[in-house]
């Protein structure tokens, strides 16, 4: 699958990307909001792990304008060290699919890009 990691932690990112790139996936990596709409444009993710707390705009901006773009097809999944019902409920409200609360389990991680 194409899967766009949306990571202002580079370490974060690029060990997340490692992994998903050892199961057979093609990754594309950003480090905040403007450059997660860029890729997201130019790559076509399948799915999308966005971490909430990014510079610039946030992660719950990206996926309202990815979800106003008409970017429905692709998967956006949350990603938040905070997984109150609260949180997830906004995570949805702002047009994710899912909301994972870090650290993510790959298992998890295997479910969702099953």
């Amino acid at each position: 699958m194409r899967v766009l990691i949306v990571e202002d932690n580079r370490d974060a990112a690029e060990s997340f990307g490692l992994l998903l790139r050892l199961a057979g996936h093609e990754v594309q990596v950003a480090h905040d909001g403007l450059q997660a709409l860029r890729v997201f444009d130019e790559f076509a993710p399948q799915v999308a792990f966005i971490d909430l707390g990014l510079p610039g705009i946030d992660g719950f901006e990206v996926a309202r304008r990815l979800r106003k773009n008409g970017d429905a097809g692709a998967r956006l999944i949350a990603l938040s060290g905070y997984g109150r019902d609260e949180d997830k409920a906004r995570a949805r409200e702002a047009g994710f699919d899912d909301h994972l609360t870090k650290p993510v389990e790959e298992r998890v991680v295997n479910e969702i890009l099953a």
